[in-house]
């Protein structure tokens, strides 16, 4: 489920509990292209991890959030993002 180069990147911008706008996700995330965002996005919604918000409106508004089973990864991956932090320095 979380295989792919962009879905923990992503999540971890959705972990503060806020709605984000496409866009947002978009300039908060460099390097990745629209096709790949909506994809992983569209994936982690299939599997119950990102819930997407559409707004009726003139210019459309679209807000992807994490599902209360997306916010019970947020533990484990802090732990993992502990870990590596505290592995060998590179140099």
């Amino acid at each position: 489920m979380l295989d792919g180069r962009w879905k923990l990147v992503i999540l971890f911008h959705l972990f503060d509990g806020g709605l984000k706008r496409f866009s947002d996700l978009e300039r908060a995330i460099p390097g990745v292209s629209q096709k790949m965002l909506t994809q992983q996005l569209r994936q982690m919604e299939t599997d119950g991890i990102v819930t997407r918000l559409v707004h009726h409106q003139v210019p459309p508004k679209v807000e992807y959030g994490l599902t209360e089973w997306g916010h019970s990864l947020c533990p484990a991956l802090d732990a993992l993002l502990t870990w590596a932090e505290s592995g060998p320095k590179r140099p």
